[in-house]
């Protein structure tokens, strides 16, 4: 007899891109992401974190008034980590995201070729930066999404 109670692909993605999510050295915010194709297969993962090459301990993990002494001059996101981690064409693919995305992102996002966006959590819905990817998703028509009743939990040892 066959299982009941497995996991959707929906749950399992997500699950990846929180599994990532927790390779951020943010203290205040660890974001990741899935990349999946129409065939249901991974083709690209990223999380939020500094360039390659530049040292953790050399850059600001903080949020300032400072531009220059805040962490935002200087993180990738993890959209941006997925679509730069992949190697194939994204066109027509999905991306699972813990957060929703920024303009930023979102811009990328429509660029690579990615129809559908399904993120967790959306933290500051009224942010200026937020309805710009709002407006572009729905200008491209980009299909969101955001995953209600996530059950699973990735269990780190404390």
């Amino acid at each position: 007899m066959k299982r009941k109670d497995y996991i959707s692909w929906d749950e399992y993605f997500m699950g990846v891109a929180h599994l990532s999510a927790m390779r951020s050295k943010d203290d205040s915010s660890q974001v990741g992401a899935c990349i999946v194709n129409q065939k249901n297969r991974i083709v690209g993962i990223g999380y939020n974190g500094f360039p390659i090459g530049c040292a953790d301990d050399e850059l600001p993990w903080d949020k300032s008034d400072n531009f220059l002494d805040s962490k935002y001059a200087y993180v990738v996101h993890a959209e941006p980590n997925a679509i730069l981690n992949s190697s194939v064409d994204l066109e027509g693919s999905r991306i699972y995201v813990t957060l929703y995305p920024c303009n930023e992102c979102a811009k990328l996002i429509i660029q690579s070729g990615i129809k559908e966006v399904i993120y967790l959590e959306h933290k500051y819905p009224e942010n200026p930066i937020f309805e710009a990817s709002r407006r572009l998703f729905n200008l491209a028509k980009i299909k969101v999404r955001q995953l209600e009743n996530y059950k699973l939990r990735v269990i780190k040892d404390e």
